[in-house]
């Protein structure tokens, strides 16, 4: 089933690739006046404001770093220290089955290309050793340890390099064993990997090429969607779709579900629309550009809706509030921290230029009982240094669970990565 209906959004997103996606004034007036929609999610009602009943926000951040001891502030029962820093955009941190701690070194612009290695060699929680792992890269993210192989995630393709367990140096340029297109404006260039508990498959998040469209949905092929592939690059099928910006996943280790942090839309108003976790289903398909939340259509796609992808459209289950960046995901599994957060999910927040005040910029908390997810709720914040003088700290991106059960948080725009341990 999911093949037909790929196939059928691809021929509708092809079609539709000449749709302009300008609202007049007077539209944008008589929208504004539809008021508040109610809908259910997996956490309870969300009410959501009409489109443009408030104007679209620019507020673009200031990182003035992190001086004099000062750190992000966790929950009572918890201390925050800095795990490694003097990196250069450190937005991803992966953990190996042998404990070692890989770090992909990427941006936007000015990208470092290169993925760091730290070790702690005499398990006493710290960094002991530190090793340019990987360089020369394209925007790098992902990362994965697999049957005897180093997979990382190009905003190109993915790529795998034989690779010996304990190795410090990866050599070569790699096979390139899936492509991946990087058009369009390209702001969505991360490429996240995960595989199975069964370790014969890859996932691979890719985030849409645009904003809702707008760039010609010929560029939005095998974007917005979350791909599946065999090891060895073969056996591609699309598991999800409508995903304007899938960036960390993980698997709910109570229902053994699929989940992932999206990005959603901006440029319908200061609250709109809200970021959002949920499980994936496979051959799932959530809405993206033509509809939000189900089945609110995107009023920038009137005169060509859709509506049969409409109908489709899966709810997603946790809201995370409107252009908050949520992009790092990852259910906490370990035993070190209270009972409360066994099972639950991290979200790593990197904060959006799409709203004001500030949303975003801190680490929320999902608390998962019996596999169910419950509302959101903060767990690392004081990022923000003045939201008048649009001042930030640092932007928390990645989150990850370290090997002694620590939680490791990405602060990439100051270089640095966050260990929030219990005491």
């Amino acid at each position: 089933m999911k093949t037909y209906l790929y196939a059928a959004v691809s021929l509708l997103m092809l079609s539709a690739c000449k749709n302009e996606k300008s609202v007049s004034d007077a539209e944008k007036e008589e929208l504004a006046d539809n008021g508040i929609t109610t809908v259910q999610t997996a956490v309870g009602s969300l009410d959501l404001v009409a489109p443009f009943s408030s104007e679209s926000q620019v507020k673009e951040s200031k990182v003035v770093g992190w001086e004099n001891g000062k750190t992000p502030i966790a929950p009572e029962g918890f201390v925050v220290t800095r795990f490694a820093d003097s990196l250069e955009h450190p937005r991803w941190t992966y953990v190996a089955p042998n404990n070692d701690i890989f770090v992909a070194e990427a941006n936007t612009k000015n990208s470092a290309n290169r993925i760091t290695l730290l070790r702690d060699s005499n398990n006493d929680g710290e960094v002991d050793e530190r090793f340019i792992f990987k360089d020369g890269l394209n925007q790098n993210f992902g990362m994965l340890v697999l049957n005897n192989y180093f997979y990382i995630a190009n905003t190109d393709g993915l790529y795998r390099y034989p690779y010996k367990e304990g190795q410090t140096k990866l050599e070569g340029e790699g096979e390139k064993i899936v492509p991946l297109s990087a058009s369009g404006y390209n702001n969505h260039w991360t490429r996240n990997i995960i595989t199975n508990s069964a370790k014969d498959k890859i996932y691979i998040s890719v985030g849409s090429a645009s904003n809702v469209g707008e760039q010609g949905m010929e560029k939005e092929e095998r974007r917005a969607t979350i791909l599946e592939v065999n090891p060895d690059g073969s056996g591609e099928v699309v598991y999800a779709s409508g995903l304007r910006n899938p960036v960390g996943m993980d698997w709910n280790p109570v229902t053994g579900d699929l989940w992932t942090a999206v990005n959603e839309r901006d440029e319908l108003g200061n609250n709109l629309v809200p970021d959002y976790a949920t499980s994936v289903q496979k051959g799932g398909w959530y809405g993206w550009p033509y509809s939000y939340y189900g089945q609110i259509k995107d009023p920038r796609w009137a005169d060509d809706p859709h509506q049969d992808l409409v109908d489709k459209a899966i709810m997603p289950d946790v809201p995370l509030g409107s252009h908050t960046a949520s992009l790092g995901f990852t259910f906490y599994k370990a035993d070190k921290f209270p009972a409360k957060y066994k099972n639950g999910a991290f979200v790593g927040q990197h904060g959006s230029w799409n709203r004001v005040p500030f949303s975003g910029y801190k680490v929320v908390f999902i608390p998962f009982k019996n596999g169910k997810p419950q509302p959101a709720e903060d767990f690392l914040t004081g990022f923000i240094a003045n939201d008048g003088e649009n001042e930030v700290y640092g932007r928390p991106v990645g989150t990850t669970v370290g090997p002694d059960g620590s939680l490791l948080v990405n602060d990439d725009d100051s270089g640095i990565i966050w260990k929030i341990s219990a005491k």
